[in-house]
């Protein structure tokens, strides 16, 4: 779960990392009454779950309050690669006499945190990574020996962060992001730009977190920070039907048993030739109700021309999901084409259900590649 700028900085204040003072708005109004009660100037920053506000025209500095006011004006409504903005945060200017660049995300690769450091802050950290790679200091933390404080000394001179002064603020700042991490169960804590002052103070002028969703039960208070209303419609009400579902902008349904398969199938629709809708996790069940719900959300998507239902039936037996399959159709209307493709415990039977059915908008392919080509062509 991304979190708004407002609510990573929420969080690193809780773990001590020092953030700038600032008000959350959600009229011109109220972005008025925050400049007022913060006083001087203000950046009026727009809140979407997405990069590249600043090039957008989404973060603005504003003089006085009447100058918030008509900046929270201009940004509010506006569209941020396709989100649009409906909150502000009215934030104390800072004056910047660095830029410095610092994350912790989880390396899957890895399979262990990973710190990125360097003192080219305030761009993309792939162009740095790109153009200066000598200049981004890496470390990985194991999660068995934890962090110890050696790390953060590794990192601060590894992206030859000279001065004294900033490297003792640098070095807290870190050790408190990996706790912050840990604790939060957090999959990314990006702070671009972290900010040197005129007066040497350093301080997070920017909050990009990321929660892994298996751990909001855990949380249940940054679970309430979930910006519903800012979520794909479909993956919201999947969310809603307790459908595994992510949203991708094809034309060939996928729905399989089990995440691995749903990706490989996602995958063998690419080598077909054809474009993925979405990939939908039916899970270890192959009941009605859950093809139903399934069903239901993927049919929404009107990019959806063709249907692949892919299943291997190991714990799952394949006639209760053939079985599954022909209920659904029973109870929701679906006029683009379903191929299915079945294998595994029962599989010889479940493709007999299927054919006895004589359901004309059923289409059984013996493999899963056979599925996905005729699924690519059905979808044309």
């Amino acid at each position: 779960m991304d979190l708004y700028e407002y609510q990573g900085k929420e969080l690193f204040r809780r773990f001590g990392i020092p953030v700038s003072e600032g008000r959350l708005a959600t009229s011109p109004g109220e972005a008025r009454a925050a400049a007022e009660e913060l006083g001087g100037q203000v950046v009026v920053k727009a809140q979407v779950l997405a990069g590249g506000r600043g090039k957008a025209g989404g973060i603005k500095l504003a003089d006085d309050p009447a100058d918030a006011e008509a900046k929270a004006r201009d940004i509010l409504g506006m569209d941020i690669r396709g989100h649009v903005v409906r909150k502000l945060w009215i934030e104390q200017a800072s004056e910047i006499a660095r830029e410095y660049y610092l994350s912790l995300t989880f390396d899957r690769s890895e399979k262990k945190p990973l710190f990125m450091f360097t003192r080219e802050g305030g761009v993309e950290i792939e162009e740095v990574a790109a153009t200066k790679p000598d200049a981004l200091a890496r470390l990985h933390v194991d999660p068995l020996e934890g962090f110890q404080p050696y790390q953060a000394r590794r990192l601060v001179y590894g992206a030859a962060l000279d001065d004294p002064n900033e490297q003792k603020q640098v070095l807290a700042i870190i050790g408190k992001l990996h706790r912050c991490f840990v604790e939060m169960d957090a999959m990314l804590c990006e702070i671009n730009p972290l900010i040197v002052t005129p007066a040497g103070e350093v301080k997070a002028l920017d909050s990009k977190f990321t929660v892994d969703d298996s751990a909001l039960p855990r949380h249940p208070d940054v679970a309430q920070m979930r910006d519903v209303a800012a979520a794909d419609p479909l993956e919201a009400y999947a969310r809603e039907k307790g459908v595994t579902y992510v949203k991708l902008d094809g034309t060939v349904g996928i729905l399989g048993n089990g995440a691995g398969l749903a990706m490989s199938t996602v995958d063998v629709v690419v080598v077909a030739g054809g474009t993925p809708a979405n990939f939908c996790d039916l899970g270890g069940g192959g009941d009605a109700e859950g093809v139903v719900d399934a069903l239901d959300v993927i049919t929404r998507d009107r990019d959806v021309r063709s249907i692949l239902f892919n299943i291997f039936g190991g714990i799952t037996r394949c006639d209760e999901v053939a079985r599954g399959i022909l209920e659904a159709l029973e109870r929701i209307e679906i006029q683009v084409p379903i191929v299915v493709r079945l294998d595994g415990t029962n599989a010889e039977e479940a493709r007999n259900i299927l054919a006895e059915s004589a359901h004309e908008n059923l289409h059984v392919e013996p493999t899963m590649l056979d599925a996905a080509r005729s699924a690519v062509e059905l979808a044309k």
